[in-house]
């Protein structure tokens, strides 16, 4: 059974290191678009839910720049695999491993999402 996000409340939740943390309601998040957490660190994290009704969470410090805008990109896929192209240089880092699909060198944090 699938339920609305608008007759729900669902609330989307990251793992961290040991624990899980609640960021928000599923009803916040646009398909299509980022938002940014603050984590318990001060660090942030950019959350995406793609149309498809995926969701993806990953560090939103742009490596390349230092700035934290990673939740601003566009989300997007290559050869099947999602990712968001920071909106500063356009690096495009997959929301499923972290992995900057143009420079194989760098990559960010991934965290793992789920609602209850």
């Amino acid at each position: 059974m699938t339920l609305a996000p608008e007759t729900t409340t669902l609330v989307v939740h990251i793992r961290l290191t040991d624990s899980w943390l609640a960021l928000c309601d599923v009803s916040a998040l646009t398909p299509g678009r980022g938002v940014a957490a603050l984590l318990p660190d001060g660090g942030q994290a950019a959350v995406f839910l793609d149309r498809a009704g995926r969701m993806y969470a990953i560090d939103n410090r742009d490596p390349f720049s230092g700035a934290a805008v990673l939740s601003r990109g566009l989300i997007g896929s290559h050869q099947g695999r999602p990712f968001v192209a920071s909106p500063l240089l356009k690096q495009r880092f997959d929301l499923e491993s972290g992995r900057c699909l143009d420079d194989e060198t760098v990559r960010v944090t991934t965290y793992e999402v789920r609602t209850s």
